[in-house]
């Protein structure tokens, strides 16, 4: 197993025409932002250490924070977004499955609607193959923008 302090490392362990397999290990408080997986379903297991998932579900309280532990798996579909991370100081590690193969990835930000309720608003899309991928550049410029 490989991790790297930088950056998340993962492997694809497997691709056909129905779903592709990878393998992720996070080093302390890599993560991604929120995400979907472009029209993919999928799952993912904690296979050692814990992760927080952050879960997009609309209504005022639209955020929901869960720790996967080891042995934990996630079951979604194709209109799931979340946020993964881990907020351990060991290396967490961890298989996430995607059918049909993972090709593009959108992400998300939020922001109030003025009546109390938060609203998910989509910043860019990615083509990708690479699974739980940071925002591209330009993303993460737009959502550092509306922070301020």
């Amino acid at each position: 197993m490989r991790a790297d302090p930088d950056e998340r490392w993962h492997v694809r362990l497997y691709r056909d025409d129905d779903m592709d397999l990878w393998l992720i290990s996070w080093t302390a408080d890599q993560g991604t932002q929120l995400h979907d997986h472009g029209g993919s379903g999928g799952a993912f297991t904690v296979v050692s250490v814990t992760l927080r998932e952050t879960v997009w579900a609309s209504g005022p309280a639209a955020l929901r924070d869960a720790d996967r532990g080891e042995g934990d798996t996630v079951v979604f579909g194709e209109h799931y977004v979340h946020d993964v991370r881990n907020v351990a100081d060991e290396t967490a590690v961890s298989v996430h499955a995607y059918s049909p193969p993972l090709s593009r990835m959108g992400f998300y930000d939020t922001e109030d609607d003025g009546a109390g309720r938060n609203r998910l608003v989509r910043l860019g899309e990615l083509w990708t193959d690479d699974p739980e991928a940071d925002a591209p550049a330009s993303v993460a410029r737009q959502r550092r923008r509306r922070a301020s």
